[in-house]
C-alpha cells in the first residue's frame, strides 16, 4: 500500500522455525536483531521524507482553511480539559513541595521565583506534551490507520487527491499551533494554582509571590518553553501521521500503531526536550 512515501520491507521468511523466541512471539514484525534495526531505520528515513513532504505541502497553495479550523478543534478545544486539569495540579504539588524544602533554608518568599521559572523553562512543555500530546498522537494514529486499512486513503489517491495535503498536513499544522498555546495556558493556570497554595499554606502573598516571579523570569524563559511547545507539537503530528498511515495487519494493527505511537512520542519528547534546554539554557 503506497501513502506518498516508499515503505520498505525485509524480506518474509517463509520457513520459520517452530521454536519462536520470546522476542518474536513478542515482536510481530519477527525476523533476526539486524533485520528489525534495519526496518526501523527504514521507517526513519520515511519518516524523514514524508516529513520533507509535509513541509513542502504545508507552504504551496492551495490551502484548506476550513480543514485546518477542523482540526484545531478537534484535536485541541477537547483536549482543553486534561490541560486545565494537567497545569492545575502541577502547579499546585510543585508549590507545596518547593515552599516545603525552600522553608528549611529560611527562603520561604522566593518560592515564586522557582515555581514560575520551573513552568515557564520545562513543566508546563513537557507535561502537556505527554498528556495531551499522547491523547491527540494516538487519536491521530488511531483514525488515520482506520482510514489505511478500510483502503479510504486509496480512495483519495483514486480521485486524483494527494493524501498527505488532505489528511496529513492540517493535523500537524494544527498541533504546531495547538502545543504552544496549551503551553502557555498551561504557564498561566499553573503560577495561579501555585499562588494560591502557597497563600493558603505557608501564608505568602499573591504581591510577594508574583513580585518575586517577575524580578526572576525573562522574556527568555518564557521562548524557551513556548518554542519546546512548538517543537513536540511537530512531533507529536508527525509520528501519529506516519503511524496511523504505516499501519498493517488490519484492526489488530491499528491497535499496535496506537500504542506505538504514545510510546514513541512520549520517547521522542524526552530526547527533544533535552537538546532544545541545551540549546535554550542562555536565552
Amino acid at each position: 500500500m503506497r501513502t506518498g512515501f516508499e515503505l520498505h520491507h525485509p524480506p518474509q521468511r517463509h520457513h520459520r522455525p517452530v521454536e519462536a523466541s520470546a522476542a518474536g512471539a513478542i515482536n510481530p514484525e519477527g525476523g533476526t536483531l539486524g533485520e528489525r534495526l534495519k526496518l526501523r531505520m527504514e521507517r526513519l528515513g520515511s519518516l524523514v521524507v514524508m516529513t520533507g513532504k509535509v513541509a513542502m505541502r504545508a507552504v504551496s497553495p492551495p490551502f484548506s482553511l476550513s480543514s485546518l479550523i477542523y482540526q484545531v478543534e478537534a484535536l485541541g478545544v477537547r483536549s482543553l480539559p486534561i490541560a486545565l486539569l494537567t497545569a492545575t495540579f502541577a502547579g499546585l504539588v510543585i508549590s507545596l513541595q518547593f515552599g516545603f524544602f525552600l522553608g528549611r533554608f529560611g527562603v520561604q518568599y522566593t518560592v515564586g521565583r522557582v515555581v514560575v521559572l520551573t513552568l515557564f523553562r520545562e513543566l508546563s512543555p513537557v507535561l502537556i506534551a505527554l498528556t495531551v500530546g499522547a491523547r491527540v498522537g494516538s487519536g491521530i494514529a488511531a483514525e488515520l490507520g482506520s482510514m489505511t486499512v478500510t483502503e479510504q486513503v486509496d480512495a483519495i489517491r483514486a480521485l486524483g487527491a494527494d493524501p498527505l495535503r488532505k489528511l496529513v498536513v492540517p493535523r500537524v499544522l494544527a498541533c504546531l499551533i495547538l502545543m504552544p498555546a496549551l503551553t502557555v495556558l498551561a504557564d498561566v493556570i499553573g503560577m495561579v494554582a501555585g499562588a494560591l497554595v502557597v497563600n493558603a499554606q505557608y501564608g505568602i502573598t499573591f504581591h510577594l509571590f508574583f513580585q518575586g516571579a517577575l524580578d526572576t523570569v525573562f522574556m527568555g524563559d518564557f521562548v524557551s518553553g513556548v518554542v519546546k511547545g512548538f517543537v513536540f507539537g511537530g512531533i507529536v503530528g508527525l509520528v501519529g501521521c506516519f503511524k496511523g498511515l504505516t499501519v498493517e495487519g488490519g484492526t489488530e494493527g491499528v491497535g499496535r500503531a496506537t500504542t506505538q505511537t504514545v510510546a514513541i512520542t512520549s520517547v521522542s519528547v524526552c530526547l527533544a526536550d533535552f537538546f532544545i534546554t541545551k540549546i535554550t539554557l542562555y536565552l
